[in-house]
């Protein structure tokens, strides 16, 4: 019998393969504005709208983050916020959860900032916590939550945000004792071995780290990577975000979320990760349903199962973190959600 080499790929076959393995999101994307533009030129204007007002919004943000994690980069200061995550767990999981909860972090800000931490070597525990809890509230929620839905239920949203970061951040705690999520992050990511080098080796930062060629180097490499890597995936993001809002009728979700009891709240939690609009969009549409007799309970749960599950939180995660650390974070977040809801419910019976 003779040994039958197997057959290499054209070279047009392993160009077109190696494109679309650096440039899939862009081409999704990309494949995604073309339909619209051949179906329906009105929506596509529509969503190239919606994008660019979505990406002018969260700049200042992604600016201030990506800044942030790339000085902290070229300064050495990497290692004295990883040796910061470095005391008892449970500490660091509920100051995680609480800043999440109260931090003016939106869902697509926090994402560098989420990115260099594992990149650090920062414990999955903690990151998790903060993770979670950051999409749910934030203080201009609040106060807009406290406007439309009153005082009551934005205080329950924000505990409800606590409470989910620290159910989140102790659950993978332990989990990872147990030897699971040893490599968080995706390949090309980040390299979590960095920051953990600089807790064991720890050397002084070097503030003014514009004098050093090198270091300056590093700044300009590390902020263009980061604001490529978020541009890319946020774009796509918001793109899916605008077809949702254009082609999901809020009747729907009004039809699908309505009633009170048990299951109503069951079904505001599963309904709230396909079907949720926004933050802002949701508000009024909950407090129309709760006016119309829909649990209190439903509603919270529909707005925390949505924030956290909300596209641009969602696509961030896989975006940066494996298969594995996506579905426990879906499946926390349905299952906090939930509770959240629950627990509002049986406080105010």
């Amino acid at each position: 019998m003779t040994d039958i080499a197997p057959r290499r790929p054209s070279p047009a076959a392993a160009f077109a393969r190696q494109v679309w393995t650096d440039h899939r999101v862009w081409l999704v994307s990309a494949a995604i504005l073309l339909g619209l533009a051949i179906a329906d030129p009105a929506q596509a204007r529509d969503t190239l709208a919606f994008v660019a007002r979505a990406l002018t919004e969260t700049a200042p943000y992604l600016l201030l983050s990506i800044t942030l994690a790339a000085y902290a980069g070229a300064t050495g200061a990497d290692g004295l916020i990883a040796r910061a995550f470095t005391g008892s767990p449970l500490l660091m999981i509920a100051l995680a959860a609480a800043f999440g909860g109260l931090s003016p972090f939106c869902s697509c800000g926090v994402i560098p900032l989420i990115a260099a931490l594992l990149a650090m070597g920062v414990p999955l525990s903690a990151v998790m916590a903060f993770w979670l809890a950051s999409p749910v509230i934030d203080p201009s929620m609040f106060v807009l939550t406290a406007g439309v839905l009153g005082f009551e239920f934005a205080v329950a949203k924000t505990m409800a945000a606590i409470g989910l970061g620290l159910f989140g951040g102790l659950v993978t705690l332990q989990l990872t004792r147990a030897g699971a999520f040893a490599a968080p992050l995706r390949d090309g990511v980040g390299n979590g071995g960095c920051g953990a080098s600089s807790v064991r080796n720890p050397r002084p930062p070097v503030w003014a780290f514009w004098h050093d060629p090198e270091r300056r180097a590093r700044f300009r490499r590390d902020a263009v990577k980061t604001t490529l890597f978020l541009f890319k995936w946020l774009t796509l993001a918001f793109i899916l975000e605008s077809l949702m809002i254009a082609f999901v009728p809020a009747e729907w979700v009004a039809q699908a979320v309505g009633g009170t009891g048990i299951g109503s709240i069951l079904t505001a939690t599963l309904v709230g990760v396909p079907a949720y609009l926004n933050g802002y969009a949701a508000l009024p549409l909950v407090s129309g349903l709760v006016d119309q007799g829909m649990a209190p309970g439903a509603g919270l749960a529909f707005l925390v199962a949505g924030g956290v599950t909300s596209l641009p939180a969602a696509i961030a995660v896989w975006a940066l973190a494996k298969r594995s650390v996506f579905v426990l974070y879906i499946a926390l977040a349905l299952t906090g959600s939930l509770a959240s809801g629950l627990l509002f419910q049986a406080w105010l019976a």
